[in-house]
């Protein structure tokens, strides 16, 4: 089953502890402090992967964790930094918080962004060493990792998308187009999920086309999930209005048109070619006449025997807008993105390990305490 939508957890892992050790070799019986750093935890990131096509993954799983830092040596060995864990996900997913804003958009190939960052080691006693103190009996435990819950929703890349309504023959269309294989009855709501299918030309050049499940009136505002289906559309360039030419094609064509509006996004703004299927079930040519400036091109054709099916590939090669130049700021800022989302709370104390047990600087509770590894009975003084 195709998923456009996945809810996970995502924490970043805890870093090492530092070392709390002293030099202690043959002839230097009593040596300055050598303990090590602790190794930062491991990031979770997400990774914009071609080769996905869905978030289905993330439903058999939905907790992911970085690998915590190894912790620091004596002779002022640093611990080494844990495993980050990173996610492939779809290209063109989203990542949205609690409330619904949107936070990263891994638009592109190869887009990357950490949404959840290890927390940093923690300082060996070495680093706590002054003229006063030369032998500090104190190491700094490792820092949690952030975490939070995020939502992850899926918008198809797609250069051209069909739309029309439920039984118009898009599905058949994008079998005779392209290398889809979606499948084709007939009878409503053969398609259940979007569909991606890519188109050759002679020359070498491809598109992709998706086929998304057909509209029904009031699918902007959630009628049959139409407004999940419509968000496919948002980054399509070109739509292929797809209408059964033995039904009033007006008619569907003014109902399509707004549900579009109703969505907003800029839907009925888009170009269009409006694809009259199922000629073969008609005596004479249709009929459908339009000045609309968005509809680049009236095709009638059949699906199933193939007429005009060489003309509405021609015209998709000659009629879809080019893609718009990302600007470099853009690209740059896609590239590696970091999701920071309480890092008020990570910093708001530190804490400490001594011969005796730990020390506190600053405000934690109780459960901040035990999440840090501090145990029942374990000694606990505060400053």
């Amino acid at each position: 089953m195709f998923h456009d939508r996945a809810r996970i957890e995502v924490r970043g892992g805890r870093g090492g502890d530092g070392s709390l050790s002293f030099r202690r070799e043959k002839y230097v019986p009593r040596g300055g402090p050598d303990g090590g750093d602790g190794g930062d935890g491991g990031d979770v990131v997400l990774v914009a992967d071609p080769d996905r096509r869905d978030l289905s993954f993330f439903q058999r799983k939905r907790r992911f964790e970085g690998g915590r830092g190894i912790h620091g040596q004596g002779k002022n060995k640093r611990g080494a930094d844990g495993e980050s864990v990173e996610l492939a996900v779809p290209v063109g997913t989203q990542v949205l918080d609690d409330e619904g804003g949107l936070l990263v958009d891994l638009a592109h190939p190869g887009a990357r962004a950490v949404v959840a960052r290890g927390g940093p080691g923690g300082a060996g006693n070495r680093r706590f060493a002054r003229p006063t103190q030369q032998a500090p009996r104190i190491a700094e435990v490792g820092w949690l990792g952030e975490q939070s819950a995020i939502e992850l929703r899926l918008k198809l890349l797609a250069d051209a998308a069909l739309l029309g309504f439920p039984n118009a023959g898009k599905s058949s269309l994008l079998r005779r187009i392209s290398n889809a294989k979606p499948k084709v009855a007939d009878y409503p709501f053969t398609t259940i999920a979007p569909v991606l299918g890519t188109v050759d030309a002679p020359d070498g050049r491809q598109l992709t086309v998706a086929d998304v499940p057909g509209l029904l009136e009031g699918a902007h505002e959630g009628v049959g999930l139409g407004d999940e289906f419509l968000a496919h559309l948002e980054r399509a360039r070109l739509f292929l209005h797809v209408i059964d030419a033995t039904e009033e094609a007006a008619e569907r064509f003014a109902t399509i048109d707004r549900e579009l509006h109703g969505y907003g996004a800029g839907l009925d703004e888009r170009s269009q070619i409006v694809v009259l299927n199922k000629i073969d079930l008609l005596d004479g040519p249709p009929s459908f006449e339009t000045d609309d400036p968005r509809v680049l091109a009236v095709l009638p054709l059949s699906a199933a025997t193939g007429a005009g099916i060489d003309e509405l590939v021609r015209a998709l090669f000659e009629l879809v807008p080019d893609a718009p130049p990302e600007s470099a700021a853009a690209q740059e800022v896609a590239d590696f993105l970091v999701y920071r989302p309480r890092p008020e709370r990570r910093r708001s104390f530190r804490l400490f390990r001594t011969d005796a047990g730990y020390r506190v600087r600053g405000q934690a509770t109780e459960d901040e305490l035990r999440a840090a590894g501090v145990k029942p009975g374990d000694p606990v003084e505060f400053e």
